[in-house]
Parts: structure tokens; sequence; C-alpha cells
């Protein structure tokens, strides 16, 4: 039969390796959790240009910057004109992936309807 007195003077049941964790002298060592923020970066943007060309339509540019871009027909209308005069126009700022995706997108249309509609990206 165990006394209380038996019970107080028992060691303490140890948790795992308690031994492994001490400072040196027996005591175990403080632990400090700290959080710990990751820094984001801010992702390489790209402008989307369009290149003037002699053969391409100025109703077909700015129908690609209406339906690709979202501009309204006045924005649109402003950036063909850009373009037309001084040989090349930002349609947009993008990430790499969307700049990438607008740049094939315009290409593949401009492709499908015969015109030689050329639309790169730069990094801003």
């Amino acid at each position: 039969m165990l006394l209380v007195e038996d019970i107080r003077s028992a060691p303490a049941p140890r948790m795992g390796n308690d031994e492994d964790r001490t400072d040196g002298r027996g005591d175990p060592a403080a632990s400090v959790i700290t959080k710990v923020k990751p820094k984001t970066k801010r992702p390489n943007l790209y402008r989307v240009l369009i290149l003037n060309d002699d053969y391409t339509p100025m109703e077909f540019v700015v129908h690609v910057l209406e339906k690709f871009f979202q501009k309204d027909v006045e924005a649109a209308t402003e950036i063909m004109l850009h373009v037309h005069h001084h040989g090349i126009g930002e349609c947009g700022v993008f990430t790499y992936e969307i700049a990438e995706t607008k740049v094939t997108q315009v290409m593949d249309f401009a492709r499908k309807h015969q015109h030689p509609l050329q639309c790169v990206m730069e990094k801003k």
C-alpha cells in the first residue's frame, strides 16, 4: 500500500528526453519560441507592348486591346494611335505569367485572323 508521504518523496516522472535538455547546470534549458515573419518579395512586373506594322488594320488593334486588355473604346483608340505614330505602345503591366499569356493570346488571335501584328513583353 502506498502512503501519501511516499508519493510526495518520489521523483517527478520525466517526459521524453528531459536529460538532453539542460543548460550545463542540470536545469532544463529555457526555450524561446519566436515567430518569424517571412519576407515576401514583390514579383517582377512586365510591360506588354504592341508593335506597329503597315498591314494590320487599326480597327483590329482596337479590338485586340478591348478583348485582351479590357480597355474601353477611347483608351484602346488612344493606345492604337500611339502605336501608329510612335511604332510601339504599352497595353498593360503584369506579372510574368500573365504577361506571357496575354502575348500568346494576342499573337494567336492575330495569326488566326491573318494579321502580322506583333506583341512582346519586356521587364519593367
